[in-house]
């Protein structure tokens, strides 16, 4: 019969224990990553310090003798007592010598105080989880609501979530299901009523054709990029990101033990890539290109010429495999156009495009994204969902299918909201445009600006401080503006910081006097 013990010290490098009566042998040890993991029992004033792991060692060792000591317990004379005994002692002593020699290992588990009845409990972290950075724009946000519910009147713009209510017909959708009791598990790809709806947009609308099997439904966009990194990165991979990023693109590559390479773009380039450095930077551990458009932070849409040059520069690495977030790819300001990369030729086979309904259809709420790409890969996403969250809300995929059913790129509801960022990014591109030394490239999708306030770095304030970078700007501009900003360096753009211009207009013209009196009150440092 075997049994398999778990948490035991890596320490312990090998510990197996056969059962005589079967001859089937087990390994008390589980994977790498869980045998770090000790326990440690202590007593003050002297009582000794034993390691579970040397024990069980030790009684393997012990055991294995009983046989031979049980047969000379049964012989007579003195001699084969003696002989027993010195067995004994020796096995005592064996321990003893372990026990030194693994004095200094280092156990991370419960610590008890018999004498005092007290329990140190050990605190620490995941190397993993540890080297991730939390998210700036949530930890702002979350600032700046604790500050409006503490009744002060701050702006909140740094979260990207439309102001708008999702629109009728798909929030109706959503309480039939409710009322019908759709309120059960799908499949864990999600429900193909739904999937068949997505294939059907990303054919009329993308030009990609898809199967339902291609397709998986997640908690949100944010989901499916994440699962994505996770099924085709291996530790050491490197993930290649165009700065400005999203800021959780760099930590999701960390999750995944990949090295997140960062190029970067210029404003004066409207921050889109150069194929001519993504070429100059890709190397045999290249495996994963992250592209954005329109883009978050800053606005810019890739042109199509723009993206068949990156294309046939991936073309020549069969390893290199591309992630296109095509999150806003309906709020578009013509003349801009929206171009899958998968639609380009020779990419359907390495592309994993990724999309959702929060932003377009403002449904954040209702936490609904989805991936669709290769079979392989698009599987092993899948199979990392069933064994996470499995599938999404019944009730947010009912609310979908009603999503895709509204017409194209969203009918008459999503271009009346398109319509009107439009208007708030010209009122503020105009507003703004007003500051001494403030760059822009006017964005051409999402509802973003990405703003280069370099220009009063250095800047010494009283009552304040000093304005050194992003970071320092937007406390600034929260603490004397009352309007919350992201800074630049959460998207790896330290000169730069963005706005959010999904609030309605006259909240937009009310935060823009607020950071133009501001700003005014500043004195850049004199250029020597």
């Amino acid at each position: 019969m075997a049994a398999q013990i778990s948490g035991i010290s890596s320490t312990c490098s090998t510990a197996s224990f056969r059962d005589q009566s079967s001859g089937l042998a087990f390994d008390s040890l589980s994977s790498a990553r869980s045998n770090t993991i000790s326990f440690s029992s202590s007593k003050l004033n002297g009582i000794r310090q034993i390691r579970y792991c040397d024990f069980f060692l030790e009684c393997n060792w012990f055991l294995r003798s009983l046989p031979a000591m049980g047969l000379l317990l049964v012989s007579p004379g003195l001699y084969h007592n003696v002989i027993v005994l010195v067995l004994f002692v020796c096995w005592i002593r064996s321990l003893e010598t372990r026990r030194h020699h693994k004095s200094s290992t280092n156990c991370s588990a419960v610590i008890i105080d018999y004498n005092s009845e007290q329990m140190e409990l050990d605190t620490s972290l995941s190397p993993r989880v540890n080297s991730v950075k939390p998210s700036k724009t949530v930890a702002i946000t979350d600032q700046a609501t604790a500050l409006v519910e503490a009744g002060v009147p701050v702006i909140r713009l740094a979260a990207g979530e439309p102001d708008f209510d999702t629109p009728a017909v798909i929030a109706e959708a959503g309480i039939n299901a409710i009322r019908n009791g759709y309120t059960r598990y799908t499949p864990n790809a999600g429900t193909l009523e739904l999937r068949t709806a997505i294939c059907k947009k990303l054919k009329e609308e993308n030009g990609i054709s898809y199967t339902p099997d291609l397709i998986v439904v997640s908690n949100g966009a944010k989901q499916s990029i994440l699962q994505a990194v996770l099924a085709v990165c291996s530790p050491g991979d490197e993930v290649i990101i165009p700065a400005p990023f999203w800021v959780s693109y760099p930590e999701m590559a960390r999750l995944a033990d990949a090295t997140p390479v960062i190029l970067p773009a210029s404003i004066s380039e409207n921050f889109l890539l150069d194929p001519k450095l993504l070429e100059s930077k890709i190397t045999e551990k290249s495996r994963l290109l992250i592209l954005c458009s329109p883009s978050n932070p800053t606005g810019s849409v890739y042109p199509k010429k723009l993206l068949e040059e990156i294309a046939r520069v991936v073309a020549k690495h069969p390893r290199l495999l591309v992630l296109s977030d095509e999150i806003y790819e309906h709020i578009i300001y013509e003349p801009a156009v929206h171009t899958s990369f998968a639609s380009l030729p020779g990419m359907w086979e390495r592309t994993l495009t990724v999309n959702g309904f929060s932003k377009a259809f403002a449904m954040t709420g209702w936490r609904l994204g989805y991936i669709a790409g290769p079979k392989h890969f698009v599987a092993a996403c899948n199979k990392i969902q069933s064994q996470s969250t499995s599938g999404a809300s019944s009730i947010a995929q009912k609310a979908a299918v009603a999503a895709l059913g509204m017409g194209y790129a969203g009918g008459e509801a999503v271009s009346h909201m398109v319509k009107a960022f439009r208007e708030r990014r010209d009122f503020l591109v105009s507003a703004l445009a007003e500051l001494d030394g403030v760059k822009m490239s006017e964005p051409q999708g999402a509802f973003y600006l990405f703003l280069d306030f370099s220009y009063y770095y250095g800047t010494e304030v009283d009552g304040f401080g000093l304005i050194k970078d992003s970071e320092s700007l937007c406390r600034y501009l929260l603490e004397k503006g009352q309007v919350a900003l992201v800074p630049g360096d959460a998207f790896g753009d330290d000169t730069c910081i963005r706005i959010s211009y999904a609030a309605s207009l006259s909240t937009l013209q009310a935060a823009a006097e607020r950071i133009k009196e501001a700003i005014l009150s500043l004195k850049p440092p004199v250029s020597a």
